[in-house]
């Protein structure tokens, strides 16, 4: 059976995020736990949130045991881009692009 936890519209870019998922992908939910908790990144954080999330959905709707959960997927989409502007020399305009994404966590029992 699976579990799975989504954050949408988080404020930090996706090419940042997928290298903190990309290390969590098929491990252990313990083992990925221990990995972000020891990782110095915003995004690593964020990813804990919604990895621990999964799991509570897991044992509180499905009634799974955290010890034989696995991340089955996880991947990052990209969500919604703030243009914003910046006044750049010789009189013209610097565009600025904020970056958001969309977190997805799938955690499962069986291999």
């Amino acid at each position: 059976m699976e579990a799975r936890a989504i954050a949408k519209g988080v404020r930090i870019s996706p090419r940042k995020t997928r290298l903190v998922v990309d290390l969590i992908r098929g491990k252990d939910v313990t083992e990925a736990d221990k990995i972000l908790s020891n990782l110095n990144k915003e995004a690593a954080r964020i990813t804990k949130k919604v990895l621990t999330s999964a799991v509570a959905n897991a044992e509180n709707n499905l009634g799974l045991n955290k010890a034989n959960l696995y991340v089955k997927t996880a991947y990052v989409n990209e969500g919604r881009t703030l243009k914003r502007f910046k006044f750049g020399s010789r009189g013209h305009i610097d565009p600025i692009k904020k970056r958001s994404s969309h977190i997805t966590i799938v955690v499962s029992d069986e291999k």
